[in-house]
């Protein structure tokens, strides 16, 4: 064990030595001169870039970021005039060069019934026709 002890030590040492030398390799020099005339043009695109960047940018407004919604998949019965409505409605809604889901119609509808006042929830509520819940019977 003690005589692996000098020998890796010996490697160790030598890695930084031969990054050293590689270092140290001459490099090929350019001219001076035209770094120097080089310089001003550089400056001068950079400047006008930035200025030019600064004239057409927006001004800038903090975006927020939309926090993600979290979904709910449920299921639900309903009379089948009531979900035929939902077919009249999306063919409305091509009418005028939107195509619409079922989803965005029901939740179009929410959005339209909390609009209501009390008294018209009310009213519209007693008018439907009740149902029993859950899932219907299969009919052949």
């Amino acid at each position: 064990m003690a005589a692996a002890a000098p020998k890796l030590a010996s490697k160790v040492a030598a890695k930084p030595a031969a990054k050293a030398t590689a270092a140290a390799k001459p490099v090929a020099a350019k001219p001076v001169a035209s770094k120097a005339a080089a310089a001003p043009k550089t400056a001068t695109k950079a400047a006008a870039k930035t200025e030019l960047k600064a004239a057409t940018a927006k001004p800038a407004v903090q975006i927020e970021a939309k926090p993600k919604l979290k979904l709910v998949r449920d299921s639900f019965t309903m009379p089948r005039a009531d979900f035929e409505l939902i077919t009249r409605l999306k063919d409305r809604a091509i009418g005028f060069k939107r195509s619409t889901k079922k989803s965005e119609l029901l939740r179009a509808g929410l959005q339209a019934l909390m609009a209501l006042t009390d008294k018209q929830l009310a009213a519209i509520l007693t008018a439907l026709t009740p149902i029993k819940t859950g899932r219907p019977k299969k009919s052949d």
